[in-house]
């Protein structure tokens, strides 16, 4: 396969507004050529699990996953928020099919050891191990694959949360042994932002050298920082270009991009 592949990554602030989804659904059905989109729960699994009563933790970022809380990302990822993704490219006429990581063994993920810090139910994903051959069947069939962040436990039976970021970057990664890969990460804002409550302190550019130092300050925290560094990850690997920007940018070229300049690799 020599065909570029797109690789397009959206979080809650598109999965949770009905609008949102639809403008980013015609934006991503309207990009040339092969691509593959991975999704995050949003906000619907921490909805649920108030409603039962089930704490929901997080730790730089990532969920911490009991089996409770397995169950309902389980339901909430796999089901209601990958099939409304689904929904949405399909009535934009992107022929798309929702998957799990257990569906075909796509994506098999190894459980995360408890130490040092326990996550419960969740996998850490190797790109070798990514069914490469699966997506590329389903591309060169015009079917678009859209995961979510749930991959299978190949020691376990049972399903693994997975950070839709880390998946994505380890998607891209196996694909860019294959073809060409571009990887967009889209969330809420225009890209990395110096001050998040000023949109003209975007950050264009980051290089590892400068995550740290936007790491040291607090300018990246929480969230933003598992997607910067698989940004960098994706980058070390082979997949050509990673940008970071808010979705309804998807179709420009603004935004942070991630590079990594020869005295840094």
């Amino acid at each position: 396969m020599t065909e570029k592949i797109t690789v397009v990554k959206i979080g809650g602030n598109v999965v949770d507004n009905p609008s949102a989804l639809s403008a980013f659904a015609s934006d991503f059905a309207s990009l040339p050529g092969k691509k593959v989109l991975i999704h995050g729960g949003g906000k619907e699994a921490t909805r649920l699990s108030s409603r039962l009563d089930i704490p929901t933790i997080m730790i730089e970022g990532r969920r911490v996953t009991s089996a409770d809380t397995l169950e309902i990302v389980t339901m909430v990822y796999g089901g209601l928020v990958n099939k409304r993704v689904v929904a949405a490219l399909q009535s934009n006429g992107c022929n798309a099919l929702g998957l799990s990581g257990a569906d075909g063994c796509v994506i098999p993920a190894t459980r995360r050891l408890p130490q040092p810090i326990d996550y419960g139910f969740v996998g850490d994903i190797s790109p070798i191990e990514i069914n490469t051959t699966l997506i590329a069947m389903l591309l060169d069939a015009g079917i678009t694959p859209v995961f979510c962040a749930l991959a299978y436990d190949k020691g376990g039976c049972s399903m693994l949360n997975c950070n839709a970021d880390s998946v994505s970057s380890a998607v891209a990664i196996a694909l860019a042994a294959v073809a060409p890969v571009t990887l967009t990460f889209c969330f809420e804002k225009d890209g990395v932002m110096a001050d998040v409550d000023r949109p003209d302190t975007l950050i264009p550019s980051i290089t590892p050298s400068v995550f740290e130092c936007l790491k040291s300050d607090g300018t990246v925290s929480g969230g933003m920082i598992p997607k910067v560094t698989n940004a960098l990850a994706a980058i070390r690997s082979g997949v050509s270009d990673v940008r970071i920007c808010r979705s309804d940018l998807l179709t420009t070229d603004r935004g942070t991009v991630i590079t990594i300049p020869a005295d840094e690799v």
